[in-house]
């Protein structure tokens, strides 16, 4: 039988730069060779694209950009190529494929710039579509579809670049009607970077600033002290969530992108918790996922506070999927190993090509 040809492309334009390479490496690594036909496309910190013949172990590393073998490859949009176009001794050739997986992170990677084009390509890819991607990417879009479902979030409001220009008198009216401490944060990050706390008037106008030289958006939440606990979904139709896990001694903000690199390392799975609470977390992550048309898989970050208010802190699409990641760690106490989860979902997408809600 003919093996699956399978594109996994990594890298791209964002802070999580490494991160995403990181993650490429042990997908590439524990795709099933038996099974699939695996092709490398990387994307520079630049964004340019390149078909990499290599080794994985390059591409965690960072050498793979220096690689004399690597070619200009772009993905075409035009469904009749199914794949990529890539230039080889002066002419372009079509490299056909059946099934993508994006391990793509931050921003142009997890916030539906690629998947807007994977769309277009007709091409059959893992994880999240165009919609879901840059609503739990955008914190305001997170915040209000959340809201409107009912699951609770940290008090929040959002800030305009128009506020710019009054941001004193707009931090003194937010300082009034929530008090200290607040989190800032650019309202599309995909990670720590430009979030701050602020335990004062002045504290907010200096990080709002911040926030707002990395985002035209920025959202002031209430700040939550609580154990962080995370659920990992996995599904299309009837999605399910794993046990809820624990992540230990992890700073007052909570930062997303380390927590995929270092913090599976601090995580209790399962978490110390009443089975009543242990499902309720689970069902609230489940009714989440399923309010942000998610699909594929995705991870979500919550605060549970001493007196048991519980409150989703962040959906993340792209979670890491490297065998120390929450996200493994989490499918793992299932039963589903590195290897079986990457199979798994590139499976799913390959039966639910027309999930695009």
């Amino acid at each position: 039988m003919a093996k699956i040809k399978t594109a996994v492309i990594f890298g791209g334009a964002s802070a999580e730069h490494k991160l995403s390479t990181a993650t490429a490496a042990e997908i590439i690594k524990n795709i099933p060779t038996d099974k699939y036909e695996v092709m490398c496309i990387g994307i520079t910190k630049k964004g340019h694209w390149l078909y990499f013949p290599g080794s994985p172990d390059d591409i965690a590393s960072g050498d793979w950009e220096q690689d004399t073998d690597c070619t200009p490859a772009v993905l075409s949009p035009d469904p009749l190529h199914h794949g990529f176009l890539v230039l080889e001794n002066g002419e372009v050739t079509v490299r056909r494929v059946d099934v993508i997986f994006p391990a793509l992170q931050g921003k142009k990677g997890a916030d539906g710039d690629i998947q807007g084009l994977l769309d277009l390509s007709g091409i059959p890819y893992v994880g999240c579509g165009l919609l879901s991607a840059a609503s739990c990417m955008d914190m305001s879009n997170t915040h209000m579809v959340l809201d409107d479902y009912g699951i609770k979030t940290a008090e929040w409001t959002l800030l305009k670049q128009t506020d710019l220009s009054h941001i004193e008198e707009r931090c003194d009216e937010i300082a009034e009607k929530f008090g200290f401490p607040l989190v800032v944060k650019p309202a599309k990050s995909g990670s720590s970077k430009g979030i701050t706390k602020a335990d004062n008037v002045s504290e907010l106008v200096a990080g709002v600033k911040i926030a707002f030289s990395i985002d035209n958006k920025v959202i002031v939440e209430k700040f939550i002290a609580g154990r962080k606990l995370e659920a990992a979904v996995f599904g299309y139709d009837t999605p399910f969530s794993s046990y809820i896990g624990e992540i230990g001694s992890v700073a007052d903000i909570f930062d997303h992108s380390t927590s995929e690199t270092s913090t599976g390392d601090r995580l209790t799975v399962p978490a110390d918790l009443p089975n009543d609470t242990q499902n309720m977390i689970r069902e609230v992550a489940l009714n989440a996922y399923k309010a942000l048309g998610c699909k594929g898989l995705a991870r979500v970050d919550f605060f549970l506070t001493e007196d048991g208010e519980l409150f989703l802190n962040k959906i993340g699409t792209a979670p890491g999927l490297r065998k120390n990641s929450v996200y493994v760690k989490l499918m793992e106490h299932l039963g589903m190993s590195q290897s079986y989860l990457i199979d798994k979902l590139l499976e799913q997408a390959l039966e639910n090509p027309d999930r695009n809600y």
